[in-house]
């Protein structure tokens, strides 16, 4: 039997994101989202308002971005009964995939996607659990466009406004749970 919440109310999220100074570097301030993970009503709530934008946009398909976006997109994908494609890092997919490299603050990095995991036309609804230059994001709908996708919308938990990641993903519909 699944243990389910005897009431859902609406929860501030950012109460369960912890932040960790000087982490991966000195200077960085790290969002930290496994509190949120371990907190059952923050995590389906989170899973819950991040579907209602996506259902909003009558999407077909849910992306998610490595590593992740893996944990919101395939929750939304089980509770919205949409399929689930995973965008994933170099040399983790074993079939004919599509590639698009792109700049990080420090290097280059690309992401993946199996040739034949997306229909023609499909619309998709990316996700992932941080939107902060907007290097990936631009990078996983130039990946989705590749393969044949069109992009509805883009669902983040955490935005870091500072960082101008919307810019870099132009005019397609995005929301933050969270904005620091």
């Amino acid at each position: 039997m699944l243990k389910q919440p005897c009431q859902l109310f609406v929860i501030s999220p950012k109460r369960y994101i912890r932040a960790v100074p000087d982490f991966p570097q000195q200077g960085i301030l790290f969002r930290d989202i496994t509190p949120l993970l371990a907190n059952p009503v923050a995590f389906t709530y989170s899973i819950g308002e991040l579907c209602a934008h996506a259902d909003q946009l009558d999407v077909s398909t849910i992306v998610g971005i490595e590593s992740r976006g893996f944990l919101f997109g395939a929750a939304m994908a089980d509770r919205l009964n949409l399929p689930f494609v995973p965008l994933r890092k170099p040399g983790k997919l074993p079939a004919e995939r599509f590639s698009v490299k792109y700049a990080l603050e420090y290097g280059e990095s690309q992401l993946d996607i199996h040739t034949d995991a997306l229909s023609a036309g499909e619309v998709v609804y990316i996700v992932d659990d941080l939107l902060a230059t907007g290097g990936t994001a631009a990078a996983a709908v130039r990946l989705v466009e590749l393969a044949g996708g069109e992009v509805a919308g883009l669902g983040f938990l955490i935005e870091l406004e500072q960082l101008g990641g919307r810019a870099k993903i132009g005019g397609y519909e995005t929301t933050a749970l969270l904005s620091y």
